[in-house]
């Protein structure tokens, strides 16, 4: 399996090199060049398999000459030690909970496979990493528990001060270790910049620079596996049967990872792709005209506040368009084809607000502000296309409420329940450093902390 770049001029690499380099060096975002498929056998078989045994299959098809079989089954077993439930809530309306792992958050899915990959791959090698991670809200903490520990490898997360959530910071703040967290007042747009910048800079070559940011396609490959994993559970995907999803989006890897998964085959009628008051794909797919949002808007559902998502370039890929890093469209995508796939809706605070009032009321069931955008604009959705309203629908629950209890508390009078993961969180000593959302200040920090 070879992986090129969005930006066409990098050289091919295998799945190692992608995972090694995060950032193809023309700043392109890599892809592999034929998706394979998901046999019928493997759908037949999916219902019946472990989370962790399906994981392996899935990832095997892209893994050839990197992991054996044998290799991926230890890493996913070890990855994947906890519960992916779909939970019903409404006739034909279900959510995807993907906040039983470490860190309470669906970012654990594909930062546990990395970490036990790369650290794989690093010891075979004999080389050291850094990796450099910019966050919103989840990717962090869960890139710093997975990275916790992992010989020759480094992590640095950059956060924007004022948009996450207390607990949040907390799990980034209070592993020390081999991890290293710096506090920007900047918006998160402004700490991916940094970290892209820095890959692209010659005299950070001989640091071992990678991204557990999706810009890397390991961030990807395994998130592609619970949409496999939850329709089969709903419908019989080996013969056909369709199943609608919602993915609440900030940077888009997510809606990556299953847009994927449909490509190689899981029988999926539509994507609803539901962003909070950050729009600018929603409006990109109904005029397109793609502009960015210069600075992001702060919403409830802050790890969404995203004003231009990395992994677009990626969608503008796989539907025979190009836009570089920088958002500029140099290639149309088959427009027809994506709004045939993407139904865009943008959810506002309000709205995100009601939704976790209602759903609870209504259907015991606790939401945050990201599922909650999902689970709005799941409900837009099905109104607006009552035609589909009889196939399974599954919205993706991307956090665990108890990240945001004051938002829960004023909305409906609870206290999230703590879970296990995060109990004696909010008495931890925090480490952390500011630093000015300045690209030279950055340069200085990586040179002076980790140059050799």
């Amino acid at each position: 399996m070879r992986f090129y770049s969005t930006n066409r001029t990098a050289p091919e690499v295998d799945l190692a090199g992608a995972l090694l380099q995060g950032q193809a060096p023309d700043k392109g975002l890599y892809m592999p060049r034929t998706l394979p498929s998901l046999s019928p056998e493997l759908l037949a078989r999916a219902r019946d398999l472990s989370y962790p045994e399906l994981a392996a299959h899935i990832l095997g098809l892209y893994a050839e000459g990197v992991f054996s079989h044998e290799e991926l089954e230890e890493i996913c077993q070890d990855a994947y030690n906890y519960p992916v439930p779909v939970e019903q809530v409404d006739g034909k309306g279900h959510l995807l909970r993907l906040d039983r792992g470490p860190t309470a958050s669906f970012k654990d899915f594909a930062a546990r496979f990395m970490g036990r990959a790369l650290g794989r791959l690093v010891r075979a090698r004999g080389k050291e990493l850094l990796v450099l991670t910019a966050t919103s809200g989840d990717t962090g903490s869960a890139v710093a528990h997975a990275f916790l520990g992992v010989e020759s490898i480094r992590v640095v997360v950059l956060f924007p001060r004022h948009e996450v959530s207390d607990r949040q910071r907390r799990q980034m703040t209070t592993l020390g270790g081999n991890i290293a967290t710096l506090a920007l007042d900047a918006k998160f747009d402004d700490c991916q910049a940094l970290v892209k910048q820095a890959f692209a800079d010659p005299d950070l070559s001989n640091l071992g620079l990678t991204s557990a940011n999706s810009i890397n396609i390991g961030r990807l490959l395994p998130q592609s596996v619970y949409y496999v994993h939850a329709a089969a559970r709903l419908a019989d995907v080996a013969g056909g049967e369709q199943v609608v999803f919602c993915v609440p989006s900030g940077n888009f890897g997510n809606l990556m990872g299953g847009l994927l998964a449909m490509h190689m085959g899981l029988p999926v009628a539509r994507f609803v792709v539901a962003t909070n008051a950050n729009d600018e794909v929603p409006r990109f797919l109904d005029t397109g005209r793609y502009e960015k949002i210069v600075p992001s808007l702060k919403c409830i559902s802050n790890a969404m506040n995203v004003g231009h998502p990395s992994n677009l370039a990626r969608i503008i890929d796989l539907y025979g368009g190009w836009m570089d890093e920088q958002g500029a469209l140099k290639e149309q995508p088959d427009l027809d084809r994506l709004r045939r796939d993407l139904y865009a809706v943008s959810i506002d605070d309000e709205r995100t607000r009601r939704a976790i009032v209602n759903t609870y009321h209504r259907h015991g069931a606790l939401l945050e502000p990201h599922g909650a955008v999902g689970w709005a604009g799941l409900e837009d959705f099905l109104s607006a296309c009552p035609q589909q309203s009889h196939m399974p629908a599954i919205s993706l629950e991307t956090a665990h409420p108890a990240k945001f209890p004051e938002e829960i508390r004023a909305l409906i009078g609870i206290d999230p329940e703590l879970p296990e993961s995060m109990a004696g969180l909010d008495t931890r000593p925090e480490h952390h450093r500011g630093l000015p959302p300045d690209y030279t200040a950055f340069k200085d920090f990586l040179i002076s902390e980790y140059r050799t």
